[in-house]
């Protein structure tokens, strides 16, 4: 086969299309990336990841990672930031019994100003998903993504997984 010949079996790109679903890569402010969407427990501990290009918006992936979470039960509680309050993820979550602690944007607040008050204590404890973030990115090959592809870079971060999970472990016997 020729260089300039297509592969039989990969649909043609344009040019100048980099991204697409097998690399879960695209253009942000950044340049090139990817979002790294992330389920924890309460102690920081992986439970279910997601990733999708630098250009797509977090809510769309919530129904589909709140799923791949999904252990026999719901969780009780949802926390996340004003980029997850929108009308049809508080209607999901609530349809499936969990509680959203999530603040209302702006505009939502100016349209309808009797809205329940945001649980601030539990609000408090979203800092745990960036921590565990933080110790994913001291994995040198998740902080400068070195994989092409998305399957590749998954493997890595499920990677990391194991070793929070390890070090967990290893730091409750000693405890």
């Amino acid at each position: 086969m020729r260089r300039w010949q297509q592969h039989p079996r990969r649909p043609p790109r344009s040019r100048g299309q980099k991204g697409g679903s097998e690399t879960a890569l695209g253009r942000s402010r950044g340049g090139w990336g990817s979002k790294i969407h992330l389920l924890t427990d309460g102690h920081g501990l992986p439970l279910a990841v997601v990733l999708s290009g630098g250009n797509r918006h977090e809510s769309c992936y919530l129904e589909e990672l709140v799923l791949a979470g999904y252990r026999g039960r719901w969780p009780l509680w949802l926390l996340g930031d004003r980029g997850y309050s929108a009308p049809r993820i508080r209607l999901w979550l609530e349809q499936h019994g969990i509680r959203p602690v999530v603040p209302y944007r702006k505009d939502e607040l100016k349209q309808r100003p009797n809205l329940p008050q945001l649980d601030r204590e539990r609000y408090r404890m979203r800092n745990v998903i960036e921590r565990t973030i933080g110790r994913l990115k001291q994995c040198r090959s998740i902080a400068t993504r070195f994989e092409k592809l998305a399957a590749s870079f998954l493997a890595m971060i499920r990677l990391a997984f194991v070793q929070l999970y390890l070090r967990t472990i290893d730091s409750s016997d000693t405890a």
